[in-house]
């Protein structure tokens, strides 16, 4: 066993011995779909946080050989699929994390280099009694060990695309790494399976793309895989139950994409959960924001600030409910090559709102337009009332004063939920958006707020509204320069 060649199971038992463990394994049936085909090259892209890495351990755990992993699959969904048994403990694994080369060195050349030779150490030591032709050539290594022991690999790249964001603006070092990737991979008959996960989709440059071999599942396109992409809300639902939450209150935060795929002749459509997010909110019973912030979005915020194309434009518009239609087509996703507005937009969505508060927001919106009468907590069916305090905030569902021309004080509370503060707009029946609640503060629609949602209600509640600044600030003014009854 070596620290890149064969690497054990280790990190695929931590994830089996943690706290929440959903079973994700009949990925591998569709991994084993792949080997040694056409299809052997598949690049996985998705978001932080969503299980790339995990999914990288189990496919090295379980396609290892050389050792016997099956007291570690026997109960998980892949021993019942037929390739079970076939494809078990077959193959000589390469699990590399690129982003780990890439920290340790300073220049593309260095990093590839560094990569070469760890390779060929591993490989050296577990295959010490075959001649090779060329001792310092990775790929003229790999052929002679094939040539001589018929042993294919299975090769894992975690985090394929770290050097992207690294090398932004560098095409000389893209094309160096990417050229190293297609020299080592394409055409192999040594890869049984090469499996690559990241962030960003096939890297492309001129007319061509370095790897057109790969097949790629994305957000947008996963396919066979999309069930394996996030928590689905079966999955959800089942860890809710188990650990006494409120799934629609983990509906509400979590529930923030949408993957369609082909099943059959019919089009499925999966909802996807953040596993990160979720796995939090189960442990500690608190719902919050545990999606932490990444490079990726700093390094889109300054063309976001400069609005380009009227891209602040847009998220501003979003803010404040509309839909805006986004191009995916042109995204070469490099972090710098952006043909436009629509490759920097990233998604936004809505605050959502459970079945319940809906109902609730119904109510309240159709009392409110029959003559301006107020929602009252305790009038409502018992199965819509989930507070135990029935005493006081009776008042605690209110309809924005749409039709008058002043509204109810907006509070820092609305980070917390918009139930104070729903839009009278019964067609939209919904809370109001961070734009709405800064138009109502005064604020100018070019005020652009830092942070997420929960953040941008924060803000906009804690301030003191620019309006109104500016009538204490001129009541001020005059007060100071008035002059007294002499003149002075």
């Amino acid at each position: 066993m070596g620290t890149y060649l064969n690497p054990g199971d280790g990190l695929f038992k931590i994830a089996l011995n943690s706290q929440i463990f959903v079973d994700k394994s009949r990925l591998l049936e569709v991994t084993n779909r792949c080997v040694g085909t056409m299809q052997r090259f598949v690049c996985v892209s998705r978001p932080r946080r969503f299980g790339k890495s995990m999914a990288a351990d189990m496919l090295a755990a379980y396609y290892q050989r050389g050792m016997d992993s099956d007291p570690l699959f026997r109960e998980l969904k892949i021993a019942d699929c037929a390739s079970y048994s076939a494809h078990r403990n077959q193959y000589d694994v390469i699990k590399l994390n690129m982003q780990e080369f890439l920290s340790e060195t300073e220049s593309v050349e260095e990093m590839l280099q560094m990569l070469r030779s760890y390779l060929i150490f591993d490989v050296k030591e577990t295959f010490g009694e075959v001649r090779l032709r060329d001792e310092k050539n990775l790929v003229q290594v790999m052929k002679d060990i094939y040539g001589t022991t018929g042993h294919s690999f299975v090769i894992l790249i975690d985090e394929w695309d770290c050097l992207f964001r690294e090398y932004q603006s560098d095409k000389e070092a893209q094309k160096k790494y990417l050229d190293f990737l297609r020299a080592w991979l394409k055409d192999k008959e040594y890869v049984a399976l090469a499996y690559m996960t990241g962030i960003l989709p096939i890297k492309k440059y001129g007319s061509h793309s370095a790897l057109n071999m790969f097949s790629e599942y994305s957000m947008t396109n996963p396919r066979e895989m999309a069930e394996f992409f996030g928590f689905t809300e079966e999955e959800v639902q089942a860890l809710c139950e188990k650990y006494g939450r409120s799934f629609e209150e983990t509906q509400a935060w979590y529930d923030g994409y949408e993957l369609a795929a082909m099943c059959g002749n019919e089009l499925k459509t999966y909802a996807m959960y953040s596993p990160k997010s979720v796995v939090d909110a189960m442990l500690s019973g608190i719902f919050d924001n545990y999606w932490n912030q990444t490079e990726t979005y700093e390094a889109l915020k300054a063309y976001i600030r400069m609005n380009f194309e009227g891209l602040k434009d847009d998220i501003v518009r979003m803010l404040a409910g509309e839909r805006i239609r986004i191009n995916i087509g042109t995204f070469s996703n490099d972090m710098t090559t952006f043909q436009g507005k629509d490759d920097v937009l990233t998604l936004h969505n809505s605050r959502p709102n459970i079945e319940r508060d809906i109902n609730i927001y119904r109510r309240a919106i159709e009392l409110w337009n029959d003559g301006h009468k107020r929602l009252n907590y305790n009038d409502l069916p018992d199965e819509l009332k989930t507070h135990k305090n029935r005493h006081s905030f009776t008042d605690r569902f209110k309809v924005v004063e749409g039709d008058e021309s002043y509204c109810h004080t907006i509070l820092a509370h609305l980070s917390k939920d918009g139930h104070y503060f729903i839009h009278p707009d019964l067609e939209q029946n919904r809370s109001i958006t961070v734009r709405e609640a800064a138009r109502i503060q005064s604020f100018p629609d070019s005020y652009f707020f830092e942070g997420p949602r929960t953040s941008q209600f924060m803000q906009i509640g804690n301030a003191v509204p620019p309006m109104m600044a500016k009538g204490i600030a001129m009541g001020i003014f005059e007060q100071l320069y008035k002059g007294d009854s002499d003149g002075r």
